[in-house]
């Protein structure tokens, strides 16, 4: 805790729990490292700066671990802001986009059934 006469540490722990309001990580919200996040709305005035952020950064989708890197926050506090924005339906999480196979295996797989 910061002391009478010291100075705030933006990077403190005692930011980042006033941030949450205590809350923690991933349980709540069901969001993975890659699960794409987009705005649904426009940041609103008097919103908390962080989730004003949030919706700025996410015009086009981005994965929770890319907004964490943005906002220079740890993703846990990511994850318990988006679980705020989820629950107000001002952001959509969608599931990432499934890798497409390899061409070379679709290759073999192709050349094995016309050798059958």
């Amino acid at each position: 805790m910061t002391q009478v006469g010291e100075e705030w540490d933006e990077g403190g722990p005692e930011r980042l729990y006033v941030l949450t309001g205590g809350r923690s990580g991933f349980d709540e919200t069901g969001l993975d490292l890659v699960t794409l996040i987009v705005s649904r709305t426009p940041p609103q005035i008097g919103m908390q700066p962080e989730h004003e952020s949030i919706l700025r950064v996410c015009a086009s989708p981005l994965s929770v671990v890319e907004i964490s890197a943005h906002l220079k926050l740890p993703v846990s506090i990511v994850s318990v802001l988006l679980a705020d924005l989820l629950a107000e339906e001002r952001v959509e999480a969608r599931a990432p986009a499934p890798a497409l196979p390899d061409i070379d295996i679709i290759k073999a797989v192709i050349h094995g059934l016309q050798n059958l």
